[in-house]
């Protein structure tokens, strides 16, 4: 399957990222390990408790492409984990898994069927996902390079149908549960850039826009939970610090 690459601006930008922010050891995985299951309970119990409101059609078709598209960023990072053994692919890939789960809270209290009808790895309903993710696989599997820049270019896709589907939802739930999804894959998107970085490599933005790459991975790692307008109501202090490094942008 081709990679629907947009333009990035009329000159035709490429994002060019040199040493970016470094998270601390153990922060470059979008949760610390062990600290998922309680931030998931968490969330669990904030989408219950929001008011259910009425479901249009594309909210319905949001959330299953959505449920199904952390599914093919889980999957993709177990797989290139085996391939490269890197901590950052199994790291995120739990995150996903959390993703998954905050999804799935909300097709389980509007009743909603779950498109993933099988959890097995690079198994999907939807026959796009199924060939985009056979694409990001083999491409991932050709070198460290090229599986970090698969890793960016999913969270590229996913930042930006996120931000699309906020837009078609005026449900409290939803959208919490969206922010946040946002949010982690910002924080993903920054720990995939700053791997590129200490390999001599770049990223260059295909979904969202160069100004929209830059102003993530310049920007500081984002903490705890969030409201459905993505501001922050809780923090994660013990979630450890970020080491700033020289940022040297390249426009071509």
């Amino acid at each position: 399957m081709k990679l629907n690459r947009q333009l990035i601006t009329a000159a035709g930008m490429a994002l060019v990222v040199g040493m970016l922010m470094a998270p601390e050891d153990g922060d470059a995985r979008g949760k610390r390990q062990g600290g998922g299951g309680g931030q998931q309970a968490g969330m669990s119990t904030v989408i219950a408790n929001l008011p259910m409101q009425e479901l249009s059609a594309e909210e319905e078709l949001g959330l299953a492409k959505m449920r199904e598209e952390e599914k093919l960023a889980r999957d993709v990072y177990q797989v290139l984990y085996e391939k490269w053994h890197q901590p950052i692919f199994s790291n995120i890939a739990r995150s996903e898994q959390q993703h998954m789960s905050a999804v799935k809270v909300i097709l389980d209290k509007y009743d909603m069927s779950d498109p993933v009808v099988d959890s097995t790895v690079g198994v999907f309903t939807d026959p796009e996902l199924q060939e985009l993710y056979h694409a990001l696989v083999s491409r991932g599997e050709q070198s460290l390079v090229d599986a970090l820049q698969v890793g960016a270019t999913i969270e590229d896709l996913d930042i930006k149908d996120l931000y699309t589907l906020l837009e078609q939802t005026d449900n409290i739930d939803i959208r919490t549960v969206y922010q946040n999804l946002a949010k982690g894959s910002r924080n993903h998107m920054r720990a995939f850039v700053y791997q590129l970085s200490l390999q001599g490599a770049s990223y260059e933005a295909q979904f969202l826009t160069a100004e929209q790459i830059i102003d993530i991975v310049t920007s500081d790692r984002e903490r705890g939970r969030v409201d459905e307008n993505g501001v922050q109501v809780s923090s994660n202090k013990g979630a450890g610090r970020m080491r700033r490094a020289p940022i040297d942008i390249l426009m071509k």
